[in-house]
Formats: structure tokens, sequence, C-alpha cells
């Protein structure tokens, strides 16, 4: 069993750590009040090798291992975990779902760009109605001729405002519910008959593009059916499970960010005549809180490693992502906590990283659904 990281890895996870302390970090703040995505900074990662980590160098990816991506995604969130988010969501959720299941002609026409930063993608199953009962989805597709035409509204899509392209379950018979649903490849800024809807005004992860994506007879070729008819929910559960370790990885860069802005502040505030750090109840409880870090640490590397061994990991990613969002949601109001005022406000950033936090205990699957996943595993 060997715990120690390739060079390869080594270098990717230095590229991101730099990228994010050089050129992410610079405006995270700002960001987060003025809500705006900074696509220049895609754009940068693309540029620098760091997106597509995963994916065949034919795609336009780098030939990597999913450890590096898993790396990559750490580093982003530690210093600005909505763009960690949406990063994920375009680089797993869209273009792992391509890469999975799409033919030749569509993988071509999409994953270079999103590879290169040119592109974002969006991940779009939610809808008003069907949040955890994904199956019971409703938008329409119906197929007339050579084209299907799109009828209904997805919600909560991160990158739904600013993704060119879009993986989208919609249901080509309704009287089979469930088996009814298939995924489509959507151009959505060129579509006819998409539009965006409402932007959510969020506690946390506010730079992050999340919306509503209306379709209202929207035409698409029945060329971008993805797979075969019927298998669109099955797609997008294994897709919801490489996803979940991206979200796990997510919380787990904001626990280690605000732990590491904690420490140094200790080190810095003086009270009756001492650093807080000295205090030993405050040393015990970081003692605690790392060793926590490094226990979720090891749950996700070890998911990461079963996905990327081509073995069943679904029920690991759900553990991973249990344990490294709920360890984000701790670390961080204890981190608050420690810093009493300080904490609290804006500018030591982990009263953002806080916020961040709570959300990633409930998109990707709440942490109720990884739990009753882990116990049908457990009772099976």
């Amino acid at each position: 069993m060997d715990f120690a990281l390739t060079e390869q890895q080594i270098l990717i996870r230095n590229a991101a750590r730099k990228f994010a302390e050089e050129e992410l970090k610079e405006g995270a703040q700002e960001r987060d009040i003025t809500e705006e995505f900074p696509l220049h900074l895609i754009k940068r990662m693309g540029d620098l090798g760091l997106i597509g980590i995963q994916y065949p160098k034919e795609y336009g990816g780098q030939g990597g291992d999913y450890l590096s991506y898993v790396l990559a995604i750490e580093e982003l969130c530690k210093v600005d975990s909505a763009f960690g988010i949406a990063y994920s969501i375009s680089t797993t959720g869209f273009a792992g779902a391509i890469m999975l299941f799409a033919n030749e002609e569509q993988k071509m026409h999409c994953l270079p760009s999103i590879c290169k930063g040119d592109a974002m993608g969006c991940f779009a199953l939610t809808e008003p109605e069907a949040g955890s009962d994904a199956g019971s989805a409703k938008t329409t597709a119906e197929r007339k001729g050579d084209k299907f035409v799109i009828n209904g509204t997805k919600h909560f899509i991160t990158n739904g405002a600013i993704a060119d392209y879009c993986f989208l379950v919609a249901n080509t018979d309704l009287s089979k519910g469930s088996k009814g649903l298939t995924a489509f490849l959507v151009d959505l800024k060129t579509t006819p008959g998409v539009r965006v809807g409402h932007i959510e005004n969020k506690c946390g992860i506010r730079s992050a593009k999340v919306a509503e994506l209306i379709f209202e007879n929207c035409e698409i070729p029945t060329s971008r059916m993805i797979g075969e008819e019927g298998k669109g929910l099955r797609y997008a559960l294994t897709i919801l499970n490489a996803g979940r370790i991206g979200v796990a990885a997510q919380g787990l860069g904001l626990a280690q960010g605000a732990f590491d802005t904690a420490k140094e502040y200790m080190k810095e505030r003086k009270q009756f005549g001492k650093p807080i750090c000295q205090n030993q109840y405050l040393a015990f409880r970081m003692a605690d809180m790392e060793t926590d870090i490094d226990m979720a640490r090891l749950l996700l590397y070890k998911a990461t490693w079963e996905q990327q061994n081509d073995m069943p990991f679904a029920n690991m990613a759900a553990k991973a992502k249990l344990a490294c969002t709920n360890l984000a949601m701790n670390v961080t109001t204890e981190c608050v906590q420690f810093m009493g005022g300080s904490g609290y406000m804006r500018e030591q950033n982990v009263e953002r990283m806080f916020r961040d936090a709570k959300i990633t205990q409930i998109y990707e699957g709440t942490n109720e659904i990884q739990r009753l996943i882990i116990s049908g595993n457990i009772f099976k």
C-alpha cells in the first residue's frame, strides 16, 4: 500500500496551488459580493493544462488520472470553492458524461473546447418537482422526424447561466416514468427555444452561476441523443457517483483552507499576553480537526483510487461525500468561532468558507441520500 503521490500528481497539485494562490485568490471576496464569475480564469486554467486532466489527449485532455483532478479541485477550493465547483461541474458533470456515453462525433463537438477553457458545460437533471427523486423528471423530448422537441424547466443548474453545452435528461415517453428518461447534448447558446430563467440568489458559492434553464419548443437533431433512448437516468446516476468525489474534494478543500487561515490567525492573535494558539483548549481542538481532515482525505483518495481502477466505487464515493462535506461544515464553523469577531468578518475569508460549506451537504445528492446508499450496502 503506497500513500505517496506520483511525480505527475505532485506537478499538477503544485500547478493548481500556484494558480489558486497567485491568480484565483485575488478578487475572491469581491466576486462573492458581486456574484460575477471569472470566465477569463477558466480560460487561464485551460492554457495551464489544468482542465481535462483526466481525459485522453485526443480530446484535448492531459491523459492523467482522476486523483490528479481531485488534487486540483482541492487546491482551488482552499481559495475559492465557488470557482472550484463550477470547474468540477463542467469537467465532471458535463464532460464526464460526454466522455462515458457520447459517440465520437459528439465528443469531438465539445470536449476540445471544454479542455481548452474556451467553453463550459453543465449537467441538467434536477427540476422543481424532481430533486432527490430524479426519476420523476417531467421535461419532455418528443421525437418529430429527424428532430426532438424539448419542453420543460430545469432548476438549480450550476453553470446554467454561463454554460455553452448541456448534458440534459428529458423524458421521451412519460408513460414509462423513469425508464423513459433519455440523455441529450444541447448547445445552449446557439439553439433556439432555450433561455436562462431565474438566477439563484444563494447563501454561499455566490459567484457560481446557478440558474433555471427553460426549454420552450426547443428543437435539436436526433443525432444529439446520447447513447440509448431510455437510459438517461442510468447515465445521470453514474455521473453523480463521480461528481460526489468532486464535491467531497470541494469539502476537503474548504476544510483545509479554513483550518490554514485559522492556524495563522491563532499564531498572531494575542490575548492575556500570549498567542491564543498556546491556549490548550484551542490547540487540542485544532489537533482534533487536523486529524479529522487527514482521515477524510484518506477516505476521499480511496474512493478516487477505486474509481480510476474501474472498481465499483459508488459506495465509497457516498462515504467520501458524506465525510468530507460534514467535515467542511464542522471545521468552518469551528474556525469562525476560534477567530472570534474577526472570523465573522469578510476580511478573513472563513466567513465565506462557512457559507460555502453548507451547500456541499446538499447538492450532488443530499447527505441523507448518501446515508441511504451506504446503509443499503450494509444490509443488502
